[in-house]
């Protein structure tokens, strides 16, 4: 092992709640610590993150945002860039724009996922509050190369969906509350072996983006052709068995676990739906007007054959807009359910 290298690499993954659970971990970990740490937190593409101030400021070690062919240190935390993935190889993190996976860029399977192939058995994942299952497949990864796979209790999590998602397919080594966390990894690090890294040849070089699609597609298994339809780009999708749990990716590599699935194709029939609202209401519209028109010239029975249109229209209208606000007062009752929650 090199004299430089950390003993181990903990990764972390968090969605919902995930920055209070960050910097409660932070502000509970030792001054010296014989690991490097790397964290993802789903986060809007389009803001400047924070989150590395945020950490730095919640406890000892030094927290800084990712960069792309930096070296990795022990005793240092690192935390993922918005809209792009942080991958990791030996020695060194890669900050790569690649396609989304389980609808986020930077997402949480692609660091443990990356992790497990560079690090093995060197490797602590950790899956903390969240949405969805964004976390899971990194987890299999992980527990596959002989690391260890940790979940936060979900019964204390903000939004247990994540930890819930773990514990059902993988076999989890620690369910840890977030106060037991920090010293767990502590001890942890400080008793791991020293294992060797497994021998694999670095890139000695930035990743072009041909590389950076190749890279989120590391330990991909064989898989075979799927019914369905990516939701993003509406290519042929893969299906892979991962152990218990079933994934789906493209040809250009966008990825999903089964719940990030069904989200994205409820968000993709949303817009289809907006679509053809717009449509139905707009035809409507341009069907009465030609009918005031035919009716103004005497062209009666224009007028008929118009007015048949427009009420076409607006009765296929009225029953898609009936839909849509049903699904919006559905979210919003989840919303409002996911925040009493949190108040608790």
């Amino acid at each position: 092992m090199n004299a430089d290298s950390p003993r181990s690499i903990i990764v972390l993954g968090a969605s919902a709640g995930g920055v209070e659970a960050l910097t409660a971990t932070m502000a509970g970990l030792p001054p010296v610590i014989d690991a490097a740490i790397f964290a993802v937190i789903h986060m809007p593409a389009q803001s400047p993150s924070m989150l590395a101030a945020i950490l730095d400021r919640a406890g000892p070690l030094p927290v800084k945002q990712a960069s792309d062919g930096a070296a990795i240190q022990a005793g240092r935390v690192y935390v993922a860039c918005p809209d792009n993935h942080l991958v990791l190889e030996q020695g060194v993190m890669r900050v790569v724009h690649g396609p989304r996976e389980n609808r986020y860029r930077p997402s949480i399977d692609v660091l443990f996922r990356t992790a497990a192939n560079a690090y093995g058995r060197r490797v602590i994942g950790v899956v903390l509050t969240g949405s969805l299952d964004d976390g899971t497949a990194g987890l299999i990864a992980i527990k596959r190369q002989g690391g260890l796979a940790i979940v936060q209790d979900p019964d204390e999590a903000v939004y247990p969906s994540m930890p819930r998602s773990a514990l059902q397919h993988v076999a989890v080594d620690h369910i840890v509350r977030l106060a037991q966390l920090p010293a767990v990894l502590a001890h942890l690090t400080a008793t791991m072996p020293s294992y060797a890294l497994p021998d694999l040849a670095p890139a000695a070089s930035p990743p072009t983006p041909e590389m950076e699609a190749e890279m989120v597609q590391i330990n991909d298994l064989p898989g075979k052709p799927s019914p369905y339809s990516c939701p993003e780009c509406h290519g042929v999708l893969w299906e892979i068995q991962d152990g218990a749990l079933t994934r789906f990716r493209c040809r250009v590599g966008h990825a999903f676990s089964p719940e990030s699935m069904l989200a994205e194709q409820s968000d993709t029939l949303e817009v289809a739906l907006w679509s053809a609202l717009k449509t139905l209401e707009e035809s409507a519209s341009l069907s009465r007007r030609l009918e005031a028109q035919s009716t103004e010239r005497g062209h009666q029975h224009m007028a008929r054959r118009f007015a048949e249109k427009a009420a076409t229209a607006e009765r296929r209208a009225l029953v898609i807009r009936q839909v849509l606000l049903t699904e919006e007062s559905a979210v919003a009752d989840t919303d409002e359910d996911a925040l009493q929650r949190q108040d608790v």
